[in-house]
């Protein structure tokens, strides 16, 4: 659209092909909670006390830094939960705690997830003056029948007014939206991505609609009160995202996500990747590699309890878990055969301590499932990403 103005042309620190090492900072707060839902977020009636949550942001990063030892960060993203609730203020202190706690080079990607019904213009230069250069857009759909039932609080009117706003102030956006949604047909998702996509700048993240237990989702689907599009019909909407992202210059690097070359999530490459990760907040996840060990962190889920733990013991972890060589090989795999880019096979085989099954990988290759990139690397091909989690599970093995 000519009437959305281009991004700012700052430039970040280029994408060195290494995994890098991320900090992810969880805001659990939401204004109202998805009925698709799963995630960590939880919707408070009171004012929620954004001082004392800062403070004890900061004791946890002094915990997870004793953990991770001294490191340079290659991106920072703040998610959620929705941050774009936090104050700009609160941003900018989180920003510096992280900044006094590791090494913080000029140029990183720093990211922040907003919702359109929480974006303000002034909230948005808050957060740019804070140190955030790119923000991540929950649009979900450009539709307002599809956004009712999707739970969202914004319209399209918000959304698109978001998409402006974060073109005018941010280096770098990218928006979500979810398709497979219900009576949804091909036609319809090619209008709307196509639409999406003349918005888009140079990322989007394209997801199908999952039916998670314990949402409210999930309770209609079971009651037979919500139909999803059966597996033909979405392997169809997927196989129609491709192309039509593809023909946009945005292809799929990962199996939801597409960008113009360059222009690649950093902070979820280094999941992909699989890097190291501090996870700082509520719910937070971490991967940290100490020695020749690597560390799973995951903190305590519920909010206030969360406050708590960290007030008394300097963090909100409940558990802490060393990872052998297999376990670590098995998630290399898992995280790296979602990418474009595949596995680096030296890297597995390293972990492992073995090849991968010579009859299962023929299997694999003669079904055009997956492919060698030469000698160093394996990736699944577009039909092997539709049955990724077989293809992971046949390899693992």
């Amino acid at each position: 659209m000519n009437a959305i103005a281009p991004l700012h042309a700052d430039r970040l620190l280029p994408d060195t092909g290494e995994p890098g090492f991320g900090i992810y900072v969880h805001w659990p707060f939401c204004a109202a909670k998805c009925p698709y839902c799963d995630f960590n977020s939880h919707v408070r009636h009171q004012p929620v006390d954004q001082l004392r949550f800062t403070a004890a942001f900061f004791k946890e990063m002094e915990t997870m830094r004793r953990l991770s030892g001294p490191k340079t960060v290659t991106s920072i993203f703040l998610g959620g939960g929705t941050p774009s609730l936090m104050d700009p203020a609160t941003v900018s202190a989180i920003l510096d705690g992280i900044a006094r706690h590791w090494h913080v080079p000029d140029g990183i990607e720093i990211t922040m997830e907003a919702n359109p019904s929480s974006v303000e213009a002034t909230r948005f230069r808050g957060y740019r003056a804070a140190g955030v250069n790119r923000v991540s857009l929950g649009v979900q759909a450009l539709n307002d029948t599809d956004l009712r039932f999707l739970g969202r609080l914004h319209d399209v009117a918000d959304a698109l007014k978001a998409i402006k706003l974060a073109r005018d102030i941010f280096p770098r956006m990218s928006f979500d939206l979810i398709y497979a949604r219900p009576n949804q047909t091909r036609e319809a998702w090619e209008a709307e991505l196509r639409q999406a996509v003349s918005y888009a700048v140079d990322h989007l993240s394209l997801y199908q609609l999952t039916i998670e237990e314990g949402t409210p989702f999930y309770g209609l689907h079971k009651a037979g009160k919500l139909v999803v599009p059966d597996d033909d019909l979405s392997a169809d909407l997927y196989q129609a995202t491709q192309e039509i992202t593809e023909s946009f210059g945005m292809p799929a690097y990962e199996v939801s996500n597409h960008a113009k070359p360059g222009a690649e999530s950093r902070h979820n490459l280094t999941y992909w990747r699989y890097g190291d990760y501090a996870g700082i907040g509520p719910g937070a996840h971490g991967r940290l590699t100490r020695g020749g060990s690597k560390i799973a962190t995951a903190t305590e889920r519920r909010p206030e309890t969360w406050l708590e733990q960290v007030e008394a013991q300097g963090h909100g972890m409940v558990d802490q878990e060393i990872l052998g060589s297999d376990e670590q090989a098995d998630e290399l795999l898992l995280m790296g055969l979602r990418l474009r880019e595949g596995v680096d096979l030296a890297r597995w085989q390293q972990l492992s301590g073995r090849d991968p099954d010579p009859v299962r990988e023929q299997t694999l290759l003669e079904h055009g499932f997956i492919e060698r990139i030469g000698n160093s690397r394996l990736r699944c091909t577009p039909s092997g990403m539709l049955i990724l989690d077989a293809v992971v599970a046949d390899l693992a093995c």
